[in-house]
Parts: C-alpha cells; structure tokens; sequence
C-alpha cells in the first residue's frame, strides 16, 4: 500500500507522548512492504519548542534510532493536497492537526480513491468537546480512537459514522530491556508536568514518598514551572528537563522502578486509556508502581504485570518491597513484558489496522503477520 500519515511532529517528541507510537507504527508499516510518507507542519509547536530549547542538535539524534523514517515539513498555504494524496491506498490524519487541514484532505478523498482515516489520541473529546466537534470529518471513512469510551464519543455525537478502538502500543524495537553498565538510582520517572492536570498526584505518589524515604531519583520532561522545580529540589529529586523519548529505555535501565501518575482526565472521564507510559515501562522491564486509574478494557493484568497503589502510604510500602524483594521485581517485570510481547506491540496494532483495511476494502492490503 501507499499510506500518506499527517502527524503533529514525526521528528519532535517535546510534549508530545503520542511520537512513540507514531514512529512504531510508521517503522512497522516501511518493514513490511509498504510506501509510507509522512508530513508534518513547518514550525509545528512541538518541533519549534524542541528546537528553542535544545537547538537543531536535539533533533539528529532521531535518525541514528529511526533510519527508515523521515518527514516531508509543510506549509498549510501551499500544500498541494491533490497532487500529494492522488495515488494514495491509505490516508491517516492525526487530531493534532488544523481544523482547515483536515476539511480539506476530507475534501481531497472525494476527488480520489483513498480511504481516509482520523486518529484521535487524546482527552480533548472530552476536555474540549467544542474544539473536535469543530473538526469536519464528513468525508473520512471513520475515527480510529485510542479507547473504547473515546471511541464512543464519536458515535454518540455523530462526528463519524464508522470508528474503531486502536490503543497505542509499544515499538518494541526500541523500547526493550537493555543492560546497564552501571546503576543511577532508585527510582526514574519520565513525564511532562504540563496544565495542572495533576500536581497533586504528582506529590501524593510521586514527590512527597521519595522525599519521606530519602530515595534517589530523578525526573525528566518538560513545561515544569519554577514551583515544580523548587518543590523537587527540595524534595533531593534531581531534574533531567527533556528527554528524548527513544532514550527512555536506556535511562529505565539504570533504575530499580518506576511510576505512573495519569493525567486527571483520564482517570475522571476516560476509563480504559492508560497513555502511551505503562506500555513504554513494562516493554523495558522496570518494575511499574501506578496511581489509581480504571483498566476497564482488560489491557493489563494489575498486581502481576504492575502494581495498582491507592494512596501514598501504599506507594512507599511498594517502593520498600522493590528495593529489598529481587525475586519480586523479577516476577513482575517479567510478567509485564510477558503482556507486552503478546498483545501490545506496534506489530499488534499495524495487524488491527490491516484488519479495519479489510474492512474498508483498501486496494494492496498485505496479511498480518502476528498471530
């Protein structure tokens, strides 16, 4: 197949968690055969905010982890959509995109024999309904949402006649477990602070236990305000600022665990989205410690692959156990990559995605490869 993907950034991740299983998919689709291109805007948010604070440097790096994968950068005045979708299979717009840019390569699927596809990948059907029901998606051939409520939204609003739950997965070419040469700490956590949506979370399961058992961590993201980096400090927590997310597993490995504190919309609205960072952790095998949220589709199995904690008393009960217990961290990173190798590789969802190709009946569809 030919498949034209528009993406929010392929060559920034700077807030952008969504860059992880964009970049597996897009691997795992050039592997088996197909033409894939790849367009993002000129001067995206994310790629301008990468590039402003780390410097076009920040961004070679991606070609040594991703060689099969490279972006056309466009304007929004003068793209040509007709001339760029003419002889495509397959088409997959990404929700970060402008409202303009979706209307008109919806427009462009009337005019050619592509199927046309929306793939929404965060809360803002929820958290900012107004906005996506503003997207005009009357001649797309369906939403792939990132969860089954999500998913739902769609259908019940009327935005889509046809949609399809796609959870993100892990690209299980980088994110895996590598060796450490050497140990760094106790605990690591990868995120962003970003927009309120959870600082006090982030102290209850986070912050305040490594601060009361005198851990060793260390933190990385981005759009930390000045408060959050002084509570850190104060805490004894070192802060790393961004991380290039293909650089994750190697940092994983230098810790003994992890944590995952959900943004509060998905705990509050979206029962069954993990986010991209429980996949990301158990595919690298580090012990995984969670903040409450609902695992409504069945992806995980919790208290085997990670550990549920419903306050911050059990979180450093749990953060005891991993530090003194091997045979437990054993047991549970094993467990978690267990799940991970078996239903939540990007090899899985490039299979689903095939399967909704058959549906759709995409011209040059190959067979799935997993089982």
């Amino acid at each position: 197949m030919k498949i034209v993907l528009f993406y929010q950034s392929l060559l920034s991740d700077w807030n952008h968690g969504n860059a992880h299983f964009l970049r597996g998919v897009a691997t795992e689709l050039i592997e088996r055969g197909n033409e894939v291109v790849i367009y993002e805007p000129e001067n995206s948010w994310s790629l301008s905010n990468l590039i402003k604070d780390y410097g076009e440097e920040a961004v070679q790096d991606f070609f040594e982890y991703y060689p099969l994968l490279k972006s056309v950068q466009y304007n929004t005045g003068t793209i040509n959509l007709d001339a760029v979708l003419h002889d495509a299979d397959l088409v997959i717009v990404h929700e970060w995109n402008e409202h303009a840019l979706v209307k008109a390569i919806g427009e462009s699927r009337k005019r050619h024999s592509f199927k046309l596809l929306f793939h929404d990948t965060h809360h803002r059907s929820i958290t900012e309904r107004k906005s996506m029901s503003d997207y005009d998606l009357t001649n797309y051939d369906g939403v792939l949402a990132y969860g089954n409520v999500i998913k739902d939204i769609y259908l019940k609003e009327g935005w889509t006649a046809k949609a399809w739950t796609w959870h993100e997965a892990a690209d299980t070419r980088i994110f895996k477990p590598l060796p450490a040469d050497q140990t760094e700490g106790d605990l690591v956590w990868i995120g962003n602070w970003g927009d309120d949506e959870r600082t006090k979370e982030l102290f209850e399961f986070l912050i305040e236990p490594v601060q009361e058992l005198g851990l060793k961590a260390k933190i990385y993201g981005v759009r930390y305000p000045d408060e959050a980096k002084k509570a850190l400090k104060k805490a004894g927590i070192e802060y790393g600022g961004w991380l290039p997310n293909f650089k994750a597993p190697e940092v994983f490995a230098k810790y003994r665990m992890t944590v995952h504190v959900p943004r509060g919309p998905y705990v509050r609205s979206l029962p069954g989205i993990p986010t991209i960072r429980p996949f990301e952790a158990l595919a690298c095998g580090i012990p995984l410690l969670s903040s409450p949220w609902n695992d409504a589709e069945h992806l995980f199995r919790p208290g085997r692959d990670f550990q549920f904690v419903s306050n911050k008393k059990e979180m450093k009960e749990w953060m005891q156990k991993l530090l003194s217990d091997d045979a437990l961290v054993v047991e549970m990173t094993s467990s978690g990559l267990k799940t991970i190798c078996e239903r939540h590789t990007c090899a899985h969802r490039v299979d689903e995605l095939y399967r909704i190709c058959e549906e759709l009946e995409v011209n040059n569809i190959s067979k799935p490869t997993t089982v």
